[in-house]
C-alpha cells in the first residue's frame, strides 16, 4: 500500500515537472539540414520548455536544459540483435534517426530525433573522435538502455520550487552543488559523460600537474555534469546550421529586412505599450 502511495506521487510531480509551460516558440535552424549531417557520437543539446527545464537553467545559467546523445539511424545500430528489438517494439524504419537520453520519469531510453523538430537545438561534435571510439562509446551507451532515473533527482528539482532558506538544511537539495561531496546526478548529462569516460574522451575535466610536474587530465564528477558542459568543453566542436544562409554566409547580403519594425519579446511588449498609455 505504501509503496503504491509513493508511485502514484512520484507519478503527479513527474507530470507536473515534465509539463510545458512556455509556447513553442520559432526555430533558427534548418532541422533537416542538422539532421542531414549528424554523426555518430554528436551530443544534442535542447533548450526544454517543461518546468523542470525552467530549473536547469536558471540554476546551470545556460540555455540548455537537456543533453542527448545521437546513436545512428535504427538499422545501423551496432548491436543486430537490439536492432531487431528496437524495430519490433517501436515500428521505426531502418532510417529513422535515434538519439540515447535519459528522461525525467522514464529513465534511459531511446527516441527518434523527429521529437525535437520544434526545439532549439545545438551540436556538440567531439573533435577528432576516430570511427573505432564513436562505435564503442555508443556500445557502451546502448548497454544502459533502461536503466532508471534516479527519484532522487525528481525530488530535487522539485525543491527548486520553494524558498531555499524556507527548508530545512537536511531538505536542502544538494543538486548541482559543485563543492558538495555527496553524489547527486544531473538532469540527463551524467550517462553520456560516463560514455566519454568509457574511451578515454574529456568532457570537461580538471588539468593539474603530477608530481614530476607534467599536466594531466583529471575526470570530475560525472554525476555532476550538464549540459552545458559540452558548450564549454574545448573538446567539442559547436556547429549550427542556420535557417536563412545555410554554410554560405554571404548569402546575409541578400537577406530580406524589415526595417520599418522592430521585434519585441512579449514580456518587453507589455512594458512598451504601458508606456505608451502613460505618454
Amino acid at each position: 500500500m505504501w509503496h503504491r502511495l509513493v508511485i502514484f506521487i512520484r507519478n503527479l510531480v513527474v507530470a507536473w515537472l515534465s509539463q510545458e509551460t512556455l509556447e513553442e516558440g520559432f526555430r533558427l535552424y534548418d532541422f533537416e539540414t542538422l539532421s542531414s549531417h549528424l554523426k555518430r557520437a554528436d551530443v544534442i543539446l535542447v533548450e526544454g520548455r517543461t518546468r523542470a527545464s525552467g530549473v536547469v537553467q536558471a540554476v546551470t545559467l545556460s540555455n540548455w536544459s537537456h543533453s542527448a546523445l545521437y546513436v545512428g539511424r535504427a538499422g545501423e545500430l551496432p548491436d543486430r540483435d537490439l536492432q531487431k528489438r528496437v524495430q519490433q517494439e517501436h515500428g521505426w524504419d531502418e532510417d529513422t534517426q535515434l538519439v540515447l537520453e535519459a528522461e525525467l520519469g522514464q529513465g534511459t531510453i531511446l527516441s527518434p530525433l523527429s521529437k525535437y523538430r520544434s526545439y532549439h537545438l545545438r551540436i556538440c561534435r567531439p573533435h577528432e573522435l576516430s570511427n573505432l571510439d564513436s562505435r564503442r562509446l555508443v556500445i557502451f551507451a546502448l548497454g544502459q538502455l533502461g536503466t532508471e532515473y534516479d527519484i532522487r533527482q525528481i525530488f530535487d528539482l522539485l525543491r527548486f520550487f520553494f524558498p531555499y532558506g524556507l527548508l530545512p538544511r537536511r531538505w536542502r537539495s544538494s543538486l548541482f552543488d559543485y563543492r558538495s561531496g555527496q553524489h547527486t546526478r544531473t538532469v540527463c548529462s551524467t550517462l553520456i559523460v560516463e560514455s566519454f569516460a568509457s574511451i578515454r574522451f574529456p568532457v570537461l575535466p580538471s588539468v593539474q600537474r603530477d608530481d614530476e610536474g607534467r599536466f594531466v587530465l583529471v575526470p570530475r564528477n560525472s554525476r555532476l555534469r550538464t549540459p552545458r558542459d559540452f558548450d564549454s568543453s574545448p573538446y567539442f566542436e559547436i556547429i549550427k546550421y542556420p535557417l536563412l544562409g545555410g554554410q554560405d554566409m554571404k548569402l546575409y547580403q541578400r537577406m530580406h529586412w524589415d526595417t520599418q519594425n522592430v521585434f519585441h519579446t512579449a514580456a518587453n511588449q507589455d512594458v512598451l505599450s504601458a508606456e505608451h498609455k502613460q505618454g
